[in-house]
C-alpha cells in the first residue's frame, strides 16, 4: 500500500506541477482532471471498504486491470500524458508504470502474506473483548490469574491483545505455561507454546 501512496502522490505532484506552470492551458488541466478521477478511485476503494481485506483485494483489482473504471481512467491519463511525448519517451514510460504495478502487487502480497492488516484488526478486537470482560489488556496479573482459572478465552484474548509479555514469571516465579501444565490445560498449554 505504501507504494501505492508514494506513486499516486508523485503523479499528482507531477501533474500539479505541469498544471501550475502551464497557467490557464486547458489541456494540462484536464489532464490534471484525469488524474485526480483516477486517484478519487483508489481513495474511494479504501473509503468505502469495509474492512483492511477488502481495501486490499479493490486496490489489487485496480492495479492488476481487472477494474473497468479504473482502465478507462488511466487510459485516458495516458493517452493525455502521451500525446506530445517524443516516441523514445513512451516506451520508458510504459515501462516504469507496469513496474511500479509489479512491485504494488508484490508489496501486498507481502504485507497479506505477514497478516499484518488482519493482524492489527485482530489485536484491537481482543484489546476490546478484554476491556468488555473487564480485563486490561496489558495487566500481567490479571493474565496469570485467567491461566490459573484455565480462561481459555481471557488467555486467547490476552496473546491476540499483545500487551503482556507471555514469558514473564508470576511472583512465585512460575511462567503462564508452567502454571497452565500444572493445572492440566493442554488447550492453554498449546496457545501459550503457539504463541510463545
Amino acid at each position: 500500500m505504501r507504494v501505492v501512496r508514494v506513486l499516486l502522490s508523485a503523479v499528482l505532484l507531477g501533474a500539479g506541477a505541469n498544471a501550475h506552470a502551464a497557467g490557464d492551458d486547458a489541456e494540462d488541466w484536464q489532464l490534471f482532471g484525469r488524474v485526480l478521477s483516477l486517484v478519487q478511485s483508489f481513495a474511494r476503494i479504501a473509503a468505502e471498504s469495509p474492512d483492511p481485506q477488502a481495501m486490499q483485494k479493490g486496490i489489487d483489482s485496480m492495479i492488476s486491470g481487472r477494474n473497468a473504471e479504473a482502465n478507462r481512467l488511466a487510459g485516458e491519463l495516458l493517452d493525455g500524458m502521451f500525446e506530445d511525448m517524443p516516441p523514445q519517451y513512451k516506451g520508458t514510460v510504459a515501462a516504469i508504470a507496469r513496474d511500479f504495478a509489479v512491485v504494488a502487487r508484490r508489496e501486498q502480497a507481502r504485507a497479506a502474506e505477514r497478516g499484518e492488516p488482519i493482524l492489527i484488526e485482530r489485536t484491537l478486537q481482543a484489546r476490546k473483548d478484554l476491556h468488555a470482560m473487564g480485563l486490561r489488556y496489558h495487566d500481567a496479573a490479571q493474565f496469570f490469574d485467567a491461566v490459573r482459572r484455565d480462561d481459555a478465552l481471557a488467555v486467547e484474548l490476552f496473546v491476540l491483545g499483545r500487551g503482556v509479555n507471555l514469558a514473564a514469571r508470576d511472583s512465585a516465579g512460575r511462567s503462564a505455561v508452567e502454571i497452565a501444565r500444572r493445572s492440566g490445560n493442554a488447550a492453554i498449554v498449546r496457545l501459550l507454546e503457539t504463541a510463545g
